[in-house]
């Protein structure tokens, strides 16, 4: 198990020795807790909740209350692990702005130490407004489900 919270730094670190890096998913408490205890370096609470908690078809209809409450829940039941919120459709495609604040949400509200977005080049600028807000950002490329309707 890892000696205190995971942090970018801790990441940044093992990228460089080479070391293999845990990432999984959990949605509520008792989930994070175990996942917490076996030593995985980083927890998403990932927008998928909607279909495997919540029962869309989709993770469309996400909200940014859906994802701080079940990130505040996973943030409950971990200790040493980074936990990354994943921020639902919508919440950063209006404005540079707008999603700057949302995800300081996740900070602030929920207790997450980084956030998850979808997409490439089209959202760079917003990335950076982000991480120039201290907020840290673990992007997503490839399978994008919130382009569904695409």
């Amino acid at each position: 198990m890892p000696k205190g919270k995971v942090t970018t730094l801790r990441l940044q670190q093992m990228k460089q020795n080479k070391e293999k890096i845990t990432v999984l998913t959990a949605y509520d408490y008792s989930t994070a807790k175990m996942v917490d205890e076996a030593g995985v370096e980083v927890i998403l609470v990932g927008d998928s909740l909607g279909m495997v908690m919540l029962g869309y078809d989709s993770t469309i209809p996400v909200t940014m209350e859906d994802m701080i409450r079940h990130t505040k829940a996973v943030v409950r039941g971990t200790d040493h692990a980074m936990v990354v919120g994943d921020m639902p459709f919508m919440s950063y495609h209006l404005s540079v702005s707008e999603s700057v604040r949302n995800a300081g949400r996740f900070l602030q509200e929920a207790g997450a130490n980084a956030v998850k977005l979808e997409g490439g080049r089209e959202i760079a600028e917003t990335v950076k407004a982000i991480i120039a807000a201290g907020i840290p950002v673990m992007g997503h490329l490839g399978l994008t489900p919130q382009s569904v309707n695409q």
